[in-house]
This record gives structure tokens, C-alpha cells and sequence, in this order.
């Protein structure tokens, strides 16, 4: 088996670095598209209280009785804004990092078929 160029095999680590940081940006989206939908859910929910009802809101491991269902109302859509604003950063991160990959991708392909040897670049 030939030993590949050591440019390629520089180019093949970068690849995986690439493919583990798509993998994290990719997990990071989906933990927070599922925060922005909960919080959705308890806007909803929050919503159809009646104004006096008793609301609690969770803080760390307590229940503590919120001062009114407006301040609750203020703070779950204001963290439902920060939550759409860092989706939608993952998601053009996450498109970036997807084209590199399949350029390098590409780039890898070729390289290896110049060299006669055959991987599995991509397979992951």
C-alpha cells in the first residue's frame, strides 16, 4: 500500500476537524431549536391564563411564585428572540461548515484518485 503525500494526509485531518465541528454546530441547532419550541409552548400556554392566575417559574431546581403573568410573558419572549436569533447563527454556520466539508470532500476524492488508492472520505 502506498504511504499517501504528506500535504493530503494534512488535508484529510482538517477534513475530520471539519466533519466533528459540522457534528457540534449541527447538535448545538437542534438543542436549540428544542429550547425556542418549548418556550413557544409556554408562550402559548402562558397566554391563556387568565391575568390573576398564580404563575411559577422554574429557577434552577425551585418553583418560585413570578410577581405577575406579564414579567413572565416579558422574559419567555424575550428569550424566545435570543433563542431564534442563535438558531438561525447555527444554521448559516452550519451551511458554511456543510459546503467546506463537501469541497474538501471533493478535493480528497480527487486527490486520492490521482494517487491510485481508495478511501472512505465521507463515510460518517
Amino acid at each position: 500500500m502506498k504511504e499517501l503525500p504528506p500535504q493530503l494526509q494534512n488535508q484529510i485531518n482538517q477534513f475530520r476537524q471539519l466533519q466533528q465541528q459540522l457534528q457540534v454546530t449541527t447538535a448545538q441547532r437542534v438543542q436549540m431549536e428544542t429550547r425556542l419550541r418549548e418556550v413557544e409552548v409556554t408562550l402559548e400556554e402562558l397566554e391563556k391564563a387568565e391575568d390573576d392566575a398564580p404563575i411559577y417559574k422554574s429557577i434552577g431546581s425551585l418553583l418560585v411564585r413570578a410577581k405577575g403573568r406579564a414579567e413572565v410573558l416579558k422574559e419567555l419572549q424575550d428569550q424566545k428572540e435570543t433563542l431564534a436569533i442563535r438558531v438561525k447563527t447555527l444554521q448559516k454556520q452550519e451551511k458554511t461548515l456543510a459546503d467546506r466539508y463537501e469541497r474538501m470532500q471533493q478535493q480528497i476524492t480527487q486527490a486520492l484518485g490521482g494517487t491510485g488508492l481508495e478511501t472512505g472520505v465521507g463515510a460518517g
